[in-house]
């Protein structure tokens, strides 16, 4: 469905790109826009306040999934991060899953025991509770435990740095009305700066997107 909406790019203007993952249209440098009257009309139901249409990339990750698939970040100058996930391949036609998250709330994690305390006990919870509201955990695992997920990401930047932080993440939702959810995604993040553990607890609020709300700018 994606792939009717977004066309092939220049050859050209594809050789002039920084060498890092790209999908959707979607590239290191280049921009997209959203709906505004979409995100006018779902931003009262929303985490986030004054979010933008217009989005410049700043930043690509790229995580590879247990499941096969690669999930897609294009971290952009709003705060945000527009996600694309992919199930069986990397093209447009193999797209499951489209996001914008924006950051909530990010926490220093500044021992060991508070690290280890984090990935065994705040992450991963059958509720999460944020601002007076209740999420509801979404990926559960057979029996009482369902620990945090952990994946690695490979983030690429505009002036060329390249750098791998490792995530132990956990997804939850609350229903806003009309079949539609606000997710919540909770994540301990740790990478090796100057042979020391930077770590630290990261808290993201988002909602889905179609083809439709989507306009890449090139």
């Amino acid at each position: 469905m994606f792939s009717k909406l977004f066309g092939k790019k220049d050859k050209k203007a594809h050789e002039s790109r920084p060498s890092s993952p790209e999908i959707m249209g979607l590239y290191l440098g280049g921009s997209f826009e959203l709906d505004s009257l979409k995100l006018r009309l779902i931003e009262p139901k929303l985490k986030i306040s004054g979010a933008a249409s217009k989005h410049l990339i700043q930043a690509v990750g790229k995580i590879a999934l247990d499941t096969g698939g690669s999930m897609f970040r294009f971290y952009t100058d709003d705060d945000a991060f527009l996600q694309v996930v992919t199930d069986g391949g990397e093209t447009e036609n193999h797209i499951t899953d489209v996001k914008l998250w924006y950051f909530y709330d990010t926490t220093t994690v500044g021992t060991q025991s508070q690290w280890s305390d984090l990935i065994s006990h705040g992450i991963s919870k059958p509720r999460f509770e944020l601002d007076g509201d209740s999420y509801e955990r979404v990926w559960n695992a057979i029996g009482e435990e369902s620990p945090p997920v952990a994946m690695t990401e490979t983030t690429y930047e505009q002036d060329g740095d390249v750098s791998t932080t490792d995530q132990f993440i956990m997804l939850y939702e609350k229903a806003i009305g009309d079949d539609s959810v606000e997710a919540l995604l909770v994540a301990g993040e740790e990478k090796i700066v100057d042979n020391n553990h930077d770590r630290c607890l990261v808290i993201s609020t988002g909602f889905d997107l179609s083809p439709a709300d989507i306009t890449i700018n090139g």
